[in-house]
């Protein structure tokens, strides 16, 4: 526990700590796309523009080889920064958590088996509407879906994703709800004022007040998947929503379906609680009466620029990192320093192969 701050539900937290003790974990990889982050200056996820689009499935293969098979090397920045799907794969592997894939509107599939959910991917929404409200609906039927089978497989289904652009459409989302969101960035300076810009315009064609109809104009194919998943898996057994912006937009639109809010956490790093251009644990407890738990994965302290660039403002969350970890140090009972240990073991074995 002394790895962990609690927020928001505090009796919700300790019962979940209690509960998973021994209780098995899953954790399942939703990999997305939003033509939104095609928007100069918008993401940080992948080293050019063309690139991004492979950043989803890269990813996906990395959890799931060590290496990448749609492109040469893991996503990173173009300074070398990379993608924290490692601290995911050091998270999963060290307490032996099963994980799968599952392609909810990836513009690019992954090369390994994955669980295809047969949705199409965001359109920019500065210039369009996302999807289509039938396309919202196909989404969270699907999500429904797949959330209650693999619930019945666990104790606790732990969802993270991976759509670059997409604390764009998550803020977009959450203010069409009626939150006063300010959201975190992949981005040390974090581009509040173009996202600012772009979340107005696309609010301004928002016709109704139905929810499905506002994540249709300015959102993306993850966010009503994933809530469909967690209206399913909430009802069958634990779930973590492992993430940060995207999964407080995730919640929102759940709170609109409908969930289990007994059974459900959001589980991130102390990198995004912290973060002092967001607002994200407020905003939770604003959502839902649902605890969100936060972990410092310790990487101030990593001997590599790479992995401490985490703890100064880069990427701070994503590929479901927090909640991992959190898994993680529940299974296995490892302190933080331990995982910075596990953390550098991976960032050696990558940078030392490329």
């Amino acid at each position: 526990m002394e790895n962990f701050e609690l927020h928001g539900n505090i009796d919700r937290a300790n019962n979940f700590f209690e509960t998973m003790k021994s209780g098995r974990f899953l954790f399942s990889f939703v990999i997305s796309y939003t033509e939104t982050c095609e928007i100069p200056g918008i993401t940080f996820a992948g080293a050019d523009m063309n690139s991004i689009q492979f950043t989803p499935p890269a990813d996906a293969e990395y959890l799931h080889y060590g290496y990448c098979k749609t492109i040469d090397k893991i996503p990173m920045t173009p300074d070398g920064k990379p993608t924290p799907g490692l601290l995911t794969k050091t998270a999963l592997e060290s307490a032996s958590i099963p994980h799968l894939t599952i392609n909810a509107g990836s513009k690019i599939v992954p090369q390994l088996p994955f669980v295809e959910a047969g949705l199409s991917f965001g359109k920019n929404i500065s210039i369009c509407e996302a999807m289509t409200d039938s396309q919202v609906s196909h989404a969270v039927d699907y999500g429904r879906i797949v959330g209650r089978s693999l619930a019945s497989l666990t104790d606790c289904l732990v969802i993270g994703e991976s759509i670059p652009g997409g604390t764009t459409t998550a803020l977009a989302v959450l203010r069409g709800l009626g939150y006063d969101a300010k959201v975190s960035s992949s981005i040390p300076n974090n581009p509040v004022y173009l996202k600012n810009q772009i979340v107005d315009s696309a609010l301004e064609r928002i016709d109704s007040v139905h929810p499905y109809s506002i994540v249709a104009k300015v959102g993306d194919p993850m966010i009503p998947f994933v809530a469909g998943m967690l209206s399913s898996a909430s009802d069958v057994s634990k779930v973590m929503l492992a993430g940060g912006t995207q999964m407080a937009a995730v919640l929102a639109f759940a709170s609109k379906i409908g969930f289990n809010e007994e059974n459900s956490v959001i589980g991130t790093t102390s990198y995004i609680t912290h973060d002092e251009s967001a607002n994200f644990t407020n905003l939770v407890q604003e959502i839902a009466d649902i605890p969100a738990i936060s972990v410092n994965p310790n990487l101030e302290n990593s001997r590599y620029s790479g992995l401490k660039a985490f703890s100064e403002g880069f990427a701070k969350e994503g590929v479901g990192a927090g909640g991992s970890i959190i898994s993680s140090m529940i299974k296995t009972g490892n302190d933080s320093i331990k995982y910075l240990d596990l953390v550098e073991k991976e960032y050696h074995r990558l940078f030392t192969s490329l």
